[in-house]
């Protein structure tokens, strides 16, 4: 065959779309170790928030926003090497702002419930928002996944991450002092995602920080999480009142539908629990109280995807979205009741007004300090 010549711009061009492809290529085939900004709505007032995407070299993919630091998206793959959306989130900034069911919000200052929305501090009453009425719940009508957090990225040797910070003024929601606090989310190269929570404050206060993501190994919006396989390394759950406040009791779980000491389906005693499922909070089998410990594993048979949670917190709540109701825009996709589960690593629920709970209090001087590891990997 006759060859052809090219011209020397026309040699140019071939030569850049060349590396252009090669480059295209190397990227998807390798992933790097990175974490990009970049913008994903504005606030009323005009405040930008800010998405945050950490990717790992193996192709885990962390996305937040600082809007309620808030997870939008972890994608992991399934045995075959696909990756999915494991964790619950709304298709765009407007679904968003309109509201939702705390999908991964960082929640504060103190996560779940607190009775008659009010705690005693050194023989002063402190009223709080009963937005739960006549209860507390998740810091309050406008809590911390609510609120736009600061942000800076970070990079280190073994992984990348966020940043956020907020400061809560004395008297938000009925909280004293004025609270500093920090979230830091960290993807490293085991597949681990860490969430480290710091605070600080002027006045003595309570502090129970958590992530509240939806859970479901399979991709959100794939179904319910029935099949799922759970383990909690956790003997005991806290005793609930209709009005799921703690009663002080610690109770066994041994003989319950509430027993996951050994992997159980998530449906398979759930119709026995009541209240539409499972919203319990357990209590860790900590070694040392405050020791890093494996509280829970999950395992979706189905894509082998496998997820465990360390903590150092005392507690960790299992919801399975009992009552959550979402529709997709852009994806269309539905989430109903018990289409992921919440494994909300935390202090005691009303632990403010049970003294025989691990407390939660934070006294000026004091540096609140709490890590939660997801660990993802897959079952063969």
């Amino acid at each position: 065959m006759k060859a052809t010549s090219l011209f020397p711009n026309q040699v140019r061009a071939l030569a850049a779309a060349t590396a252009l492809s090669t480059a295209l290529t190397a990227t998807s085939a390798s992933p790097q170790l990175a974490v990009e900004k970049s913008a994903f709505g504005k606030m009323p007032d005009g405040r930008v928030v800010e998405l945050f995407t950490l990717t790992n070299t193996r192709g885990v993919r962390v996305r937040v926003i600082s809007h309620g630091a808030t997870l939008i998206g972890v994608e992991t793959p399934d045995r075959a090497g696909k990756l999915a959306n494991i964790t619950l989130h709304l298709d765009t900034w407007d679904a968003y702002l309109a509201g939702h069911p705390s999908l991964g919000s960082t929640i504060g200052r103190f996560a779940n419930r607190i009775g008659n929305a009010r705690f005693v501090i050194d023989g002063k009453t402190h009223q709080l928002t009963p937005n739960a009425k006549p209860h507390h719940i998740h810091g309050g009508a406008n809590g911390f996944g609510k609120l736009v957090w600061d942000a800076r990225t970070l990079k280190e040797k073994d992984g990348v991450g966020v940043e956020f910070s907020l400061t809560s003024r004395d008297g938000d929601e009925g909280y004293p002092g004025t609270l500093r606090a920090r979230a830091i989310y960290r993807l490293n190269e085991k597949d681990e995602l860490t969430m480290e929570y710091f605070a600080e404050t002027d006045k003595a206060t309570h502090v129970n920080l958590t992530n509240h993501a939806y859970w479901n190994l399979a991709g959100a919006g794939s179904g319910t999480v029935h099949e799922h396989r759970l383990t909690l390394h956790a003997d005991r759950y806290l005793a609930i009142d209709d009005k799921k406040i703690p009663t002080g009791e610690l109770a066994r779980v041994k003989g319950t539908p509430l027993d996951f000491t050994k992997p159980q389906p998530i449906g398979l005693r759930i119709k026995e629990v009541g209240g539409g499922g499972y919203d319990h909070c357990y209590v860790i089998n900590h070694r040392k109280p405050g020791a890093l410990t494996l509280a829970a594993r999950v395992e979706d048979p189905q894509s082998g995807r496998v997820m465990e949670v360390l903590t150092t917190q005392p507690g960790v709540q299992l919801y399975t979205a009992n009552y959550v109701s979402e529709k997709l825009g852009a994806g269309g996709k539905f989430y109903g009741p018990h289409h992921a589960l919440c494994l909300e690593t935390q202090a005691f629920p009303d632990a403010p007004n049970k003294p025989e709970f691990p407390s939660s209090l934070l006294r000026p001087g004091q540096t609140y300090h709490q890590v939660t590891v997801h660990r993802f990997s897959v079952a063969r």
